[in-house]
């Protein structure tokens, strides 16, 4: 477990000094106003909509098999405007490792608090059921400012961009867990302890089922929070973010804990948990990570890729 970031004068070596750069030019955008973060973002995204086009193709194949009834003037119209929204994610996540807690309330809503804290007065754990929204380092944000939880991540292969995003997270968690470390997680919720959960990419097939996912009707799904609910005597609550249509400001919701979950059969728990992402996504379509290759693991590695 995590719960301080490691910093070394290695950190310093010329070699980072680009990065270090990088990081210098977003502590400088923190004395911007967020709507003009936003027109910022959005003009970063049509730029790396022109330079990545590998991503561009993919995010376009991932809207084209989950919506194939969806014009093919809406796709790209959502396509364009999914870019957009990844261009302002890199505000928000400046926003949310470097804005102060004053400055995080002034632009923030928050719906459903009040079943986090009901579970744990229960004495049992809090598994926040969220998406790969692009938001959602925000969304950890704000709900840590009324009960700062257990991040788990994938720590970083750059020693600095470690530092930097564990520092950033333990703004809002109380730790932070590898995702692989298991063990941790089921001590955190039996602690009782709040932890971020997230279901909706692809792992591979050694640790998959495949189950439908939109219009997929055999996309790669783990099953892991059927398994950190029983180990962890916890409950599972649907967690909401996005941005606002308008730019001012961030809103979250938490739904209340799923009944009878976890089931007797952790494949139609999947099921269930697809159908709850399915409806996180439609809510704001825009604002999710399509750029993913959600579909690249088949049920058989004879197979065609889905992105050829």
């Amino acid at each position: 477990m995590v719960e301080k970031a490691q910093f070394s004068s290695h950190l310093y070596h010329p070699k980072y000094w680009l990065l270090w750069l990088g990081v210098g030019f977003m502590r400088l955008t923190q004395l911007l106003p967020l709507r003009v973060q936003m027109k910022m973002g959005t003009a970063l995204g049509r730029l790396g909509m022109k330079l990545i086009g590998s991503r561009a193709k993919t995010a376009r194949r991932n809207l084209e098999l989950c919506f194939p009834d969806m014009p093919n003037s809406e796709v790209e119209q959502l396509l364009k405007r999914n870019f957009e929204e990844t261009g302002k994610a890199i505000f928000d996540t400046a926003n949310a490792w470097w804005w102060s807690d004053e400055k995080i309330q002034q632009h923030m809503t928050i719906k459903g608090q009040e079943h986090v804290q009901q579970t744990l007065d229960d004495g049992q754990g809090v598994i926040l059921f969220a998406v790969h929204c692009l938001p959602l380092e925000m969304g950890a944000r704000i709900f840590g400012q009324f009960q700062p939880g257990v991040g788990v991540y994938r720590p970083h292969n750059n020693p600095l961009m470690e530092y930097l995003q564990v520092k950033g997270r333990l703004r809002s968690n109380k730790a932070l867990v590898p995702k692989r470390d298991l063990r941790q997680m089921v001590r955190s919720l039996r602690a009782p302890n709040v932890i971020w959960y997230t279901a909706d990419q692809d792992f591979g097939r050694s640790s998959a089922i495949f189950i439908p996912f939109f219009n997929v009707p055999d996309a790669a799904t783990i099953t892991g929070a059927t398994t950190l609910a029983k180990l962890g005597k916890a409950k599972v609550l649907p967690f909401f973010v996005e941005r606002n249509s308008d730019d001012t400001g961030y809103n979250i919701e938490i739904q209340p804990a799923l009944d009878n979950f976890p089931g007797e059969n952790e494949v139609e728990d999947a099921k269930r948990g697809n159908k709850i992402i399915e409806e996180i996504i439609s809510r704001n379509k825009s604002q999710y990570m399509w750029l993913h290759r959600r579909f690249k693991t088949r049920p058989n590695k004879s197979d065609v890729s889905l992105y050829k």
